[in-house]
């Protein structure tokens, strides 16, 4: 943070048209800027896909199964390019592809990257525990091919397994909301620093727990549904969620 600064804002106490409004205003920036999200999103699609197609091949189909519950935890990251867009839309400018990836890169010299390494410190943290709660239920359960890695998860012990993992991850996934739901908006927005950023997000979170925890439980449970039919749902929901995050940002923040 520079020694010019802005100060924190202050965020007030969210009410339930806030996130109706919010989810309204993404819907329209994502219809206003359909070729620039399609093109931000395809990044993420192609990296699900990719990542399938490795887990596959090698019969370790459980560390898909890891990154697909573990997946909105990154969803802020992946949302800083739609945050952009919404932000400059803010302004009445006309963002452009090439515009918004300048100034994401640009954000690499900023607190940004800070933020992002705790949000990937979680997220490795949830596959250590997640191996873990594999290793529990399906330690021993073959999984030499295909059909068998898949079919395994039908079965007493795979259902347990995934009920087990789904809990643990939305808490996982509610720590890092918790922490980067405002945080990294905030320091797109504002020369603030890091810690700064995630203490206001934390704080309003705490304020609220039960509206945040249905603001996170419906983000959760849209990205995973639109994760199952091979990723491709992602195309719409990541720049609707990222526009969404932005826009109950702004509605919320306001200057000391």
């Amino acid at each position: 943070m520079t020694q010019n600064a802005t100060p924190p804002p202050t965020i007030r106490p969210v009410v339930w048209s806030d996130f109706t409004a919010s989810l309204a205003l993404g819907v329209r920036d994502f219809r206003a800027a359909l070729w620039i999200d399609l093109c931000l999103a395809c990044v993420f699609v192609l990296a699900g896909l990719g990542m399938a197609a490795v887990t596959v091949m090698t019969g370790q189909t459980f560390w898909l199964v890891l990154a697909v519950l573990g997946f909105p935890m990154v969803g802020t990251l992946a949302a800083v390019g739609f945050y952009e867009v919404s932000r400059q839309r803010s302004r009445d400018l006309r963002p452009g592809l090439r515009q918004v990836a300048s100034l994401i890169w640009a954000a690499r010299n900023g607190q940004i990257p800070w933020l992002a390494a705790i949000v990937v410190v979680i997220f490795l943290f949830w596959f250590f525990i997640g191996h873990m709660i594999f290793a529990l239920f399906l330690g021993l359960a073959p999984m030499t091919n295909i059909s068998t890695s898949l079919a395994v998860f039908l079965t007493p012990s795979g259902l347990t397994m995934i009920a087990v993992g789904t809990v643990v991850g939305a808490m996982f996934s509610g720590l890092v909301l918790a922490l980067s739901v405002h945080a990294m908006p905030m320091l797109l927005d504002r020369d603030v620093d890091f810690i700064t950023a995630m203490l206001r997000s934390l704080s309003a979170v705490l304020e609220q727990p039960m509206a945040y925890l249905v603001w996170g439980a419906f983000i959760g449970v849209v990205t995973l549904l639109s994760a199952l039919p091979v990723f491709l749902g992602l195309f719409v929901t990541m720049p609707i969620l990222g526009h969404a995050s932005w826009h109950l940002y702004q509605r919320l923040v306001s200057d000391p």
